[in-house]
Protein backbone atom coordinates (compact mmCIF):
# COMPACT_ATOMS: atom_id res chain seq x y z
CA UNK A 1 0.00 0.00 0.00
CA UNK A 2 3.24 2.33 0.49
CA UNK A 3 2.51 3.52 -3.22
CA UNK A 4 -0.76 4.90 -2.28
CA UNK A 5 0.52 6.96 0.71
CA UNK A 6 -1.18 10.64 0.76
CA UNK A 7 -2.88 9.60 -3.04
CA UNK A 8 -6.64 10.72 -3.25
CA UNK A 9 -9.45 7.74 -2.90
CA UNK A 10 -12.89 8.47 -3.40
CA UNK A 11 -15.61 6.04 -1.95
CA UNK A 12 -19.28 5.65 -2.69
CA UNK A 13 -21.71 4.86 0.15
CA UNK A 14 -18.92 5.76 2.68
CA UNK A 15 -22.03 6.28 5.62
CA UNK A 16 -21.85 2.79 6.99
CA UNK A 17 -21.12 -0.77 6.44
CA UNK A 18 -18.43 -1.77 3.70
CA UNK A 19 -18.06 1.69 2.41
CA UNK A 20 -17.35 3.39 5.92
CA UNK A 21 -14.80 -0.27 6.70
CA UNK A 22 -13.12 0.49 3.15
CA UNK A 23 -12.76 4.25 4.32
CA UNK A 24 -11.14 3.88 7.42
CA UNK A 25 -8.67 0.54 6.24
CA UNK A 26 -7.68 3.60 3.35
CA UNK A 27 -7.48 7.02 5.88
CA UNK A 28 -5.12 4.20 8.24
CA UNK A 29 -3.04 3.36 5.46
CA UNK A 30 -2.69 6.97 4.67
CA UNK A 31 -5.08 7.73 1.65
CA UNK A 32 -6.96 11.14 1.50
CA UNK A 33 -9.79 9.84 1.70
CA UNK A 34 -13.26 11.47 0.22
CA UNK A 35 -16.18 9.53 1.74
CA UNK A 36 -19.84 9.93 -0.55
CA UNK A 37 -22.92 9.84 0.84
CA UNK A 38 -26.27 11.06 1.34
CA UNK A 39 -25.95 10.93 5.11
CA UNK A 40 -23.13 13.14 5.51
CA UNK A 41 -23.22 13.50 9.11
CA UNK A 42 -22.07 9.94 9.28
CA UNK A 43 -19.47 10.27 7.33
CA UNK A 44 -18.26 13.42 9.65
CA UNK A 45 -18.53 10.99 12.63
CA UNK A 46 -16.20 8.85 11.26
CA UNK A 47 -13.90 11.33 10.10
CA UNK A 48 -13.73 12.69 13.74
CA UNK A 49 -12.86 9.35 15.02
CA UNK A 50 -10.18 8.76 12.23
CA UNK A 51 -8.11 11.94 13.63
CA UNK A 52 -4.36 11.17 14.12
CA UNK A 53 -4.03 8.67 11.53
CA UNK A 54 -2.00 8.72 9.15
CA UNK A 55 -4.66 9.71 6.23
CA UNK A 56 -7.75 11.80 6.49
CA UNK A 57 -11.67 11.30 5.92
CA UNK A 58 -13.44 14.53 4.09
CA UNK A 59 -16.96 13.87 4.12
CA UNK A 60 -19.25 14.86 0.89
CA UNK A 61 -23.00 14.78 0.43
CA UNK A 62 -23.79 13.14 -2.95
CA UNK A 63 -26.53 10.93 -3.75
CA UNK A 64 -25.44 8.53 -6.43
CA UNK A 65 -29.00 7.98 -8.46
CA UNK A 66 -28.06 11.96 -9.16
CA UNK A 67 -25.84 12.68 -11.55
CA UNK A 68 -25.25 16.44 -11.15
CA UNK A 69 -24.22 14.94 -7.33
CA UNK A 70 -21.63 12.84 -8.64
CA UNK A 71 -19.75 15.56 -10.87
CA UNK A 72 -19.59 18.46 -7.82
CA UNK A 73 -18.39 15.82 -5.46
CA UNK A 74 -15.41 14.89 -8.17
CA UNK A 75 -15.21 18.68 -9.08
CA UNK A 76 -14.65 19.40 -5.08
CA UNK A 77 -12.10 16.29 -4.96
CA UNK A 78 -9.92 17.06 -7.90
CA UNK A 79 -10.16 21.47 -6.66
CA UNK A 80 -9.00 20.72 -3.15
CA UNK A 81 -7.27 17.38 -3.07
CA UNK A 82 -5.58 16.84 -6.34
CA UNK A 83 -5.49 13.88 -8.95
CA UNK A 84 -7.84 10.73 -7.92
CA UNK A 85 -5.96 7.79 -7.63
CA UNK A 86 -8.38 5.25 -6.61
CA UNK A 87 -12.46 4.67 -6.82
CA UNK A 88 -14.67 2.53 -4.79
CA UNK A 89 -18.26 2.06 -6.29
CA UNK A 90 -19.43 0.64 -3.20
CA UNK A 91 -22.77 2.32 -2.94
CA UNK A 92 -25.42 -0.58 -3.44
CA UNK A 93 -29.47 -0.81 -2.64
CA UNK A 94 -31.80 -3.35 -3.41
CA UNK A 95 -35.51 -2.96 -3.12
CA UNK A 96 -38.08 -6.24 -3.25
CA UNK A 97 -40.36 -6.02 -6.11
CA UNK A 98 -40.91 -8.88 -8.30
CA UNK A 99 -40.80 -8.66 -12.37
CA UNK A 100 -43.88 -9.81 -13.08
CA UNK A 101 -45.62 -7.09 -11.01
CA UNK A 102 -43.09 -5.15 -10.08
CA UNK A 103 -43.30 -1.29 -9.21
CA UNK A 104 -41.20 0.57 -11.86
CA UNK A 105 -39.80 3.44 -8.96
CA UNK A 106 -38.18 0.41 -7.31
CA UNK A 107 -36.73 -0.72 -10.73
CA UNK A 108 -35.55 2.50 -11.05
CA UNK A 109 -33.84 3.15 -7.33
CA UNK A 110 -32.06 -0.22 -7.71
CA UNK A 111 -30.65 0.15 -11.34
CA UNK A 112 -29.90 3.94 -10.75
CA UNK A 113 -27.63 3.29 -7.92
CA UNK A 114 -26.23 -0.15 -8.61
CA UNK A 115 -25.49 0.85 -12.04
CA UNK A 116 -25.67 4.46 -13.29
CA UNK A 117 -24.02 5.66 -10.63
CA UNK A 118 -21.22 2.95 -10.72
CA UNK A 119 -21.10 4.25 -14.60
CA UNK A 120 -21.42 8.19 -14.01
CA UNK A 121 -18.45 7.93 -11.37
CA UNK A 122 -16.08 5.71 -12.89
CA UNK A 123 -16.40 7.99 -16.12
CA UNK A 124 -15.37 10.70 -14.18
CA UNK A 125 -12.45 8.96 -12.18
CA UNK A 126 -10.83 7.53 -15.73
CA UNK A 127 -11.01 10.83 -17.40
CA UNK A 128 -9.44 12.37 -14.44
CA UNK A 129 -7.02 9.56 -14.16
CA UNK A 130 -6.09 10.06 -17.92
CA UNK A 131 -5.88 13.52 -18.22
CA UNK A 132 -3.43 13.61 -14.81
CA UNK A 133 -1.28 10.26 -16.29
CA UNK A 134 -2.57 8.24 -13.29
CA UNK A 135 -2.37 4.51 -13.21
CA UNK A 136 -5.56 4.24 -10.71
CA UNK A 137 -7.44 1.68 -9.40
CA UNK A 138 -11.24 1.15 -9.67
CA UNK A 139 -12.85 -1.24 -7.55
CA UNK A 140 -16.48 -2.40 -7.91
CA UNK A 141 -18.47 -3.82 -4.86
CA UNK A 142 -20.11 -7.02 -6.40
CA UNK A 143 -21.92 -9.60 -4.63
CA UNK A 144 -21.95 -13.42 -5.33
CA UNK A 145 -25.42 -12.67 -6.38
CA UNK A 146 -23.80 -11.41 -9.74
CA UNK A 147 -22.62 -14.88 -10.27
CA UNK A 148 -25.58 -17.05 -10.05
CA UNK A 149 -29.29 -16.47 -9.54
CA UNK A 150 -30.37 -17.63 -6.06
CA UNK A 151 -33.67 -17.81 -5.54
CA UNK A 152 -35.10 -15.00 -4.11
CA UNK A 153 -37.69 -13.80 -6.47
CA UNK A 154 -38.43 -10.41 -4.86
CA UNK A 155 -35.08 -9.84 -5.34
CA UNK A 156 -34.80 -10.19 -9.24
CA UNK A 157 -34.15 -6.47 -10.36
CA UNK A 158 -31.00 -6.80 -7.66
CA UNK A 159 -29.46 -9.76 -8.79
CA UNK A 160 -30.06 -8.73 -12.57
CA UNK A 161 -28.36 -5.23 -11.50
CA UNK A 162 -25.49 -7.72 -9.95
CA UNK A 163 -24.84 -9.54 -12.82
CA UNK A 164 -24.60 -6.84 -15.03
CA UNK A 165 -22.05 -5.03 -13.01
CA UNK A 166 -20.01 -8.02 -13.70
CA UNK A 167 -20.10 -7.46 -17.36
CA UNK A 168 -19.45 -3.22 -16.56
CA UNK A 169 -15.92 -4.85 -14.80
CA UNK A 170 -14.88 -6.69 -17.95
CA UNK A 171 -16.32 -4.38 -20.35
CA UNK A 172 -14.55 -1.74 -19.06
CA UNK A 173 -11.03 -3.72 -18.66
CA UNK A 174 -11.34 -4.38 -22.50
CA UNK A 175 -11.67 -0.49 -23.09
CA UNK A 176 -8.78 -0.12 -20.90
CA UNK A 177 -7.04 -2.62 -22.65
CA UNK A 178 -8.00 -0.85 -26.39
CA UNK A 179 -5.89 2.45 -25.27
CA UNK A 180 -3.42 0.55 -23.40
CA UNK A 181 -4.40 2.09 -19.98
CA UNK A 182 -2.72 1.16 -16.84
CA UNK A 183 -5.28 1.83 -15.00
CA UNK A 184 -7.06 -1.32 -13.54
CA UNK A 185 -10.26 -2.43 -12.88
CA UNK A 186 -11.36 -5.19 -10.25
CA UNK A 187 -15.01 -6.76 -9.18
CA UNK A 188 -15.14 -7.96 -5.45
CA UNK A 189 -18.24 -10.19 -4.93
CA UNK A 190 -19.26 -11.05 -1.38
CA UNK A 191 -21.49 -13.18 0.14
CA UNK A 192 -23.84 -12.06 3.04
CA UNK A 193 -22.29 -9.19 4.87
CA UNK A 194 -23.61 -7.80 8.27
CA UNK A 195 -24.51 -4.35 7.45
CA UNK A 196 -27.21 -1.97 7.69
CA UNK A 197 -28.07 -2.68 3.92
CA UNK A 198 -31.00 -4.99 4.49
CA UNK A 199 -32.81 -2.60 6.95
CA UNK A 200 -31.97 0.52 4.57
CA UNK A 201 -33.42 -1.39 1.64
CA UNK A 202 -36.32 -3.24 3.36
CA UNK A 203 -37.38 0.37 4.49
CA UNK A 204 -36.94 2.26 0.91
CA UNK A 205 -39.43 -0.59 -0.30
CA UNK A 206 -42.03 0.97 1.63
CA UNK A 207 -45.60 -1.58 1.29
CA UNK A 208 -44.08 -3.69 -0.78
CA UNK A 209 -41.39 -5.02 1.61
CA UNK A 210 -41.13 -8.64 2.48
CA UNK A 211 -39.81 -9.38 6.09
CA UNK A 212 -39.25 -13.12 5.69
CA UNK A 213 -36.29 -11.70 3.85
CA UNK A 214 -34.60 -10.34 6.43
CA UNK A 215 -35.37 -13.35 8.31
CA UNK A 216 -33.66 -15.43 5.66
CA UNK A 217 -30.59 -13.43 5.76
CA UNK A 218 -30.43 -13.43 9.27
CA UNK A 219 -30.58 -17.15 8.92
CA UNK A 220 -27.14 -17.27 6.66
CA UNK A 221 -23.89 -17.65 7.92
CA UNK A 222 -22.09 -14.09 7.02
CA UNK A 223 -19.08 -11.97 6.60
CA UNK A 224 -18.15 -8.42 8.61
CA UNK A 225 -17.15 -5.11 6.66
CA UNK A 226 -14.03 -5.24 8.17
CA UNK A 227 -13.82 -8.80 5.78
CA UNK A 228 -14.20 -7.00 3.00
CA UNK A 229 -12.19 -3.72 3.71
CA UNK A 230 -9.35 -6.36 4.21
CA UNK A 231 -10.26 -7.73 0.51
CA UNK A 232 -9.77 -4.22 -0.90
CA UNK A 233 -6.30 -3.18 1.18
CA UNK A 234 -5.22 -6.77 -0.76
CA UNK A 235 -6.57 -6.03 -4.11
CA UNK A 236 -4.54 -2.42 -3.82
CA UNK A 237 -1.96 -3.69 -2.78
CA UNK A 238 -0.91 -5.88 -5.63
CA UNK A 239 2.14 -5.14 -8.18
CA UNK A 240 1.59 -2.29 -11.10
CA UNK A 241 1.56 -5.45 -12.90
CA UNK A 242 -1.16 -7.76 -11.29
CA UNK A 243 -4.79 -7.19 -11.62
CA UNK A 244 -6.91 -9.05 -9.56
CA UNK A 245 -10.17 -9.03 -12.04
CA UNK A 246 -12.60 -10.85 -9.66
CA UNK A 247 -12.08 -11.59 -5.80
CA UNK A 248 -14.93 -13.83 -4.27
CA UNK A 249 -15.28 -14.08 -0.91
CA UNK A 250 -18.12 -16.25 1.02
CA UNK A 251 -18.46 -17.31 4.96
CA UNK A 252 -17.78 -20.74 5.33
CA UNK A 253 -21.26 -22.62 5.25
CA UNK A 254 -22.19 -19.66 2.59
CA UNK A 255 -25.47 -22.13 0.55
CA UNK A 256 -25.24 -20.47 -2.88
Amino acid sequence: MDRWLGKVAVVTGASAGIGAAVAEKLVESGLKVVGLARRKEKVDELAKKLIGKKGKLYAYQADVTKEEDILKAFKWTKDNLGPIHILINNAGTFRTTTLMEGNTRLWKEVLDTNLLGTCIATREAVKDMKTNNVAGHIIHMNSIAGHSVPNFPNLSIYIASKHALRALTETLRQELNSIGSKIKISSISPGYVQTEIVQASLKGSGPFAVPEIEEAFNRLPSLQAEDIADSVLYVLSTPPHVQVHELMIKPIGEPF
